[in-house]
């Protein structure tokens, strides 16, 4: 694999309902990134989290993003027909003798404070269930955030042995997003910053699996009346069809840019790839994340 590849975003909602106006933020951030670096950009449906997937969902979603002017490259790749890849990747971390089991309860963690201590690294767990835990001997306590500049991490949370497989036979996020970015060729990753603090833990992996890593910006995060990120668990509003324009001029002043409301969807978008380039073009570049 080269050193550097041509730029590559993406965005990677779940289907667990249709998008709000945070997901909107941090879709039109994802799309201006790369539309301003004359980058690809791509479209993922995680739907790994089986019993979060909302039937439909996904579709709604595509609709959701065509009706902003929100126009992906490429085919959209769905997680849930990847579980023999994510199985291929746990396997080549167990043969590099990075994973063991946990038996653990989430009772059982949590008694013994706010992070996993690692007490099966020592066990031979061999009955069901089990989760797969990656053993996380060493930690990156630091790395570069395009947006929010040097990040330092709580030691105890950056070294924890997080989880690749789960008790109730589902891959989580942290393995499957890492896999996935990795195969698309994904460069960049621009979202929310609710994710900022699990970077560490990807970043980790990537390391393990390839000799490259992504650049990274986090976004700030749309809030509610009580303080609250707006999430579909905190049941935030869908949007609105109707009202595409005024919600994709809101997203874009949330970002820091001065659209032009009296012009069509399609001009406005191009403005602000070009303010977006004026105003964040100066991105890490991969070989400076970490």
């Amino acid at each position: 694999m080269p050193a550097t590849l041509p730029y590559c975003g993406r965005f990677a909602p779940t289907p667990s309902g249709p998008l709000h106006f945070g997901s909107l933020i941090a879709a039109l951030a994802s799309y201006l990134d790369a539309r301003a670096h004359q980058g690809r950009w791509l479209v993922r449906i995680e739907d790994i989290d089986t019993p979060r997937t909302v039937s439909g969902a996904d579709q709604l979603i595509l609709e959701q993003l065509k009706q902003h002017e929100l126009h992906w490259d490429g085919t959209i790749l769905y997680q849930s027909q990847r579980l023999e890849r994510y199985q291929q990747a746990l396997t080549q971390l167990h043969q590099q003798q990075r994973t063991y089991h946990c038996d653990c309860t989430r009772k059982q963690i949590k008694a013994q404070g706010p992070y996993y201590t690692g007490v099966c690294r020592t066990k031979s767990v061999i009955s069901s269930p089990f989760a797969i835990r990656f053993r996380n001997d060493d930690p990156l306590l630091q790395f570069i955030d395009g947006w929010q500049g040097h990040i330092t991490l709580d030691p105890a949370f950056a070294a924890e042995d997080f989880v690749l497989f789960r008790r109730d036979g589902l891959f989580t996020y942290q393995l499957t997003v890492v896999v996935d970015d990795i195969d698309q060729g994904v460069t960049d990753i621009v979202r929310g910053e609710d994710l900022l603090t699990a970077t560490s833990w990807q970043l980790n992996l990537w390391r393990y699996f390839t000799h490259r890593v992504p650049s990274f910006k986090h976004v700030p995060l749309a809030l509610d009346s009580a303080g609250r990120k707006l999430s579909k668990q905190n049941h935030a509003p869908a949007l609105e069809e109707s009202n595409a324009k005024a919600q994709l001029v809101a997203a874009l002043q949330f970002l820091g840019l001065r659209p032009t409301r009296t012009q069509p969807l399609p001009q406005i978008i191009q403005d602000s790839v070009q303010q977006w380039q004026a105003k964040r073009f100066h991105a890490t570049s991969p070989q400076d994340t970490i």
